[in-house]
């Protein structure tokens, strides 16, 4: 009798916190995840995303269309198409009617004509074709990925401009809306984007996700080239080439058969060329021979990112130091490379695009003018990637900073990325923008999309505004499902609907119609709190810190150490190809991730890891860290009040939608936790350094009591943060990191914190304490940028 009422009394509690509203925590959530959510291993999702079908049900049981909307009836339509077409619009056909089937409970039957002459006068089908299989229909369409809607009781008719434009109308179709006839123009060249799933990971099904969420491009072989050539990485000893040496080696048939099975889903691929050009003859012409025999290997790419992180002239050097001098020479021989690389591809085939991307010099808002002298230098022919964000100004309580490293804190363009938008638009050149869309690649990257539809949204408008031809949407994190790239691809082309209407339709869709105005209330206070944080960049605080302890002393070494060696610690940890930048005192993740304090208590960390991410470098005489700790404070409570909502909603959804429901809200309380645990490492660090310096045993109390209350705060974000990485396998992945933390880490973190609560705070309230002081200083980076 018990196995029978178990579900009952279940799904009773369920309501009985739903119906609570804006007063379900986060421990009564967790309390549901725990019980209702399947535990997940470690790359389950990858697993799922290799194979698990594109389409699944999706109609409600009973539902009918609205009013103005338009449905197809279960029998008796069919599909038109012409085969001239091509293995593309079959393949986009073939899709159409299973999507009819499979999601919406819909047979039709696929005719196939040799021409679709008289189309105008077919009943009951969907027409599908080109303008030159359509004649007058497709008129009004301008370039490729174009399309045109038509919706009558009789018949649905989808003309491309091309066959890809054919594929995307095809993909829109389902929102049918009754008496529309809609011409939507593509936004953009290229949409390209990498794979979450990790390095040359593009399975078929992840292609076939792409084209449906409306990407056209992909960028891959990242930091290699695709012939397998090495001469650069093996050949080399300047700082770059020993970064490249440790990159996977390319296997050309791998990117053969990449580029081929794209090409089935209508993407295309772009790739790096890496070379290192010392202006000599002899550099040219071995930079000329490598790109013929790239090219005339790999006819069918699309187009080469010149990345200065791989493509560079004579001694790296990111140019925060250089004279404006040196980095117009810089520039120069530089664009003199890029030149080559133009020539070279535009001798083989001139549609080849060729972009080169300055990303490393310097981008702070004072160096507009160099970044604009680049653009002048470069080859007419050639299309410039600019850094979209980084570099853009920030102010805070009277302290001036700039973007770090990628940050949808802040919507963009850069002050930088202005001037260099405007001189190409001068020149009348095409511009493509590195800016992600739907997860940042620095800024909270552990988390498979950021739920900040209206942050994101604000975005596109400005990359729209500013005459953005081409993006590359994801660079570090990559491209994983979600209702993020499913709403970007909306505004990838004109026509697209009013925000709060297809933000709602999602809303109802994934939650429940009765709980569409509380998510839309929640998504809009996510995307106002992120504006206040405050981090930026891919370091500890936005993309480890639930899994980064809270150190009080020294701990102990969990890899090997050299403290009294040959071996110099801080030269073999900046040694990239050598230490791989692993800090032995919590190797599960990159140095760069991890916030060590300096135990010498010489210098605090804390306050200049805050002036570092948030670019702050001017002193007012007064602390930074305050007003750091302050806005990540700020986002955090507004985080709180979207999330009360959030998890409310979630908790009453209809049966059928509350598991997918509550993954949501999973991702967004990691969020959270991760601002909210950034701010805590911080705080700990500056209170352990005051209590080092005090001799005020009245203070040092007071200090010990807020540092216990921040780890036992702390101890419950690790157990639900451990809790979320177990129910969903897409937390703590970052594809160029892999797993940044994972459980076995977050486990670790606890037993840290429970040591320090247990022995080291108890040791130093009875004065027995010693906070280590080596004499040969701390290794490691200590958390910096």
């Amino acid at each position: 009798m018990t196995r029978f009422l178990a579900p009952i009394v279940a799904a009773l509690a369920v309501e009985s916190l739903a119906s609570t509203g804006a007063g379900v925590t986060a421990q009564d959530f967790a309390r549901e995840v725990e019980r209702a959510l399947p535990p997940e291993r470690p790359y389950d999702f990858h697993r799922f995303l290799e194979s698990a079908p594109i389409h699944t049900p999706r109609r409600a049981p009973g539902a009918t269309p609205a009013a103005g909307e338009t449905a197809l009836p279960d029998r008796g339509w069919k599909i038109v198409w012409c085969p001239a077409g091509g293995e593309l619009l079959r393949s986009a056909v073939l899709d159409f009617q299973d999507y009819l089937k499979t999601s919406m409970g819909v047979k039709a039957d696929i005719e196939e004509r040799a021409s679709l002459d008289g189309w105008a006068g077919m009943s009951r089908c969907v027409v599908v074709g080109t303008r030159g299989q359509l004649p007058g229909f497709g008129d009004g369409l301008k370039g490729p990925k174009d399309y045109r809607l038509c919706v009558t009781p009789e018949r649905v008719t989808v003309c491309g401009y091309d066959e890809r434009g054919a594929m995307f109308g095809l993909y829109n179709a389902p929102f049918l809306v009754s008496g529309r006839d809609t011409v939507r123009r593509s936004l953009y060249d290229a949409r390209m984007v990498q794979s979450w799933m990790g390095w040359m990971e593009f399975p078929d099904a992840l292609l076939s996700r792409l084209a449906h969420d409306g990407f056209d491009a992909i960028y891959a072989s990242v930091s290699a080239n695709p012939n397998g050539d090495r001469t650069t990485a093996d050949g080399s000893t300047d700082f770059y080439a020993r970064i490249l040496h440790r990159i996977r080696r390319q296997d050309p048939a791998r990117m053969h058969d990449l580029v081929r099975r794209a090409a089935r889903h209508g993407i295309k691929v772009y790739a790096p060329i890496v070379y290192q050009y010392t202006g000599t003859a002899e550099s040219e012409e071995g930079l000329r021979r490598l790109v013929r025999d790239i090219v005339g290997e790999f006819p069918d790419i699309a187009g080469y990112v010149l990345l200065t992180e791989g493509f560079w002239y004579g001694k790296w050097g990111g140019g925060l130091d250089a004279t404006e001098e040196y980095l117009k020479d810089w520039a120069r021989n530089w664009c003199r490379a890029v030149a080559v690389v133009a020539e070279e591809c535009h001798r083989a085939n001139p549609a080849i695009e060729v972009l080169p991307w300055e990303y490393n010099i310097d981008f702070r808002p004072e160096k507009a003018g160099v970044k604009r002298y680049f653009i002048r230098q470069l080859p007419q022919d050639t299309v410039p990637l600019l850094t979209w964000e980084n570099g853009k100004r920030l102010e805070m309580d009277g302290f001036s900073g700039w973007v770090r490293d990628y940050a949808i804190s802040q919507v963009g363009p850069a002050e930088a990325t202005c001037a260099q938008i405007d001189e190409a638009h001068r020149r009348k050149m095409r511009v493509y923008v590195n800016g992600d869309t739907f997860v940042c690649g620095a800024q909270l990257q552990t988390v498979p999309y950021q739920p900040f539809p209206y942050q994101w949204h604000a975005r596109y408008a400005a990359m729209e505004k500013n005459g953005v031809n081409g993006v590359m949407e994801s660079w570090s994190q990559g491209y994983s499902p979600s209702f993020m790239t499913e709403l970007r691809g909306w505004y990838c082309w004109s026509e697209a609907p009013e925000l709060d209407d297809l933000l709602g339709a999602i809303a109802a869709r994934e939650f429940g119609a009765e709980n569409r105005s509380d998510v839309l209330r929640a998504w809009k206070l996510f995307s106002e709190a992120i504006r206040l944080v405050p981090d930026t960049g891919p370091y500890m605080g936005t993309s480890n810190a639930i899994g980064n302890p809270l150190f009080f002393s020294e701990p102990p070494p969990r890899a090997a150490t050299f403290l009294h060696s040959w071996r110099d610690d801080v030269a073999w940890d900046n040694e990239p190809t050598l230490a791989g930048g692993i800090n032995p005192y919590w190797p599960f993740t990159y140095a760069r991730m991890v916030f060590f304090p300096d135990f010498r208590n010489s210098a605090n960390r804390a306050e200049a890891y805050a002036r570092a991410v948030a670019g702050v470098e001017t002193d007012l005489g007064r602390p930074f860290l305050p007003v750091f700790l302050k806005y990540l404070r700020l986002a955090a409570d507004k985080f709180e009040a979207g999330m009360r909502l959030y998890r409310a909603a979630a908790l009453g959804s209809p049966a059928g939608k509350r598991m997918a429901a509550m993954r949501e809200v999973v991702v967004a309380e990691q969020l959270q936790r991760m601002i909210e645990s950034d701010g805590a490492i911080l705080e700990f660090e500056d209170l352990r350094l005051k209590l080092a310096a005090g001799r005020d045993a009245g203070k040092a109390a007071a200090l010990l009591d807020r540092m216990e209350a921040i780890l036992r705060e702390e101890k419950s974000r690790t157990e639900l943060s451990l809790l979320a990485a177990t129910r969903d396998s897409r937390l703590g992945f970052q594809q160029e990191s892999d797993y940044v933390y994972t459980p076995y880490s977050l486990r670790e973190k606890l037993k840290c914190i429970e040591e320090t609560l247990e022995r080291e705070l108890p040791e130093a309230r009875k004065g027995r304490s010693v906070l280590s002081q080596r004499a040969d200083g701390c290794m490691m980076n200590g958390g910096m940028p």
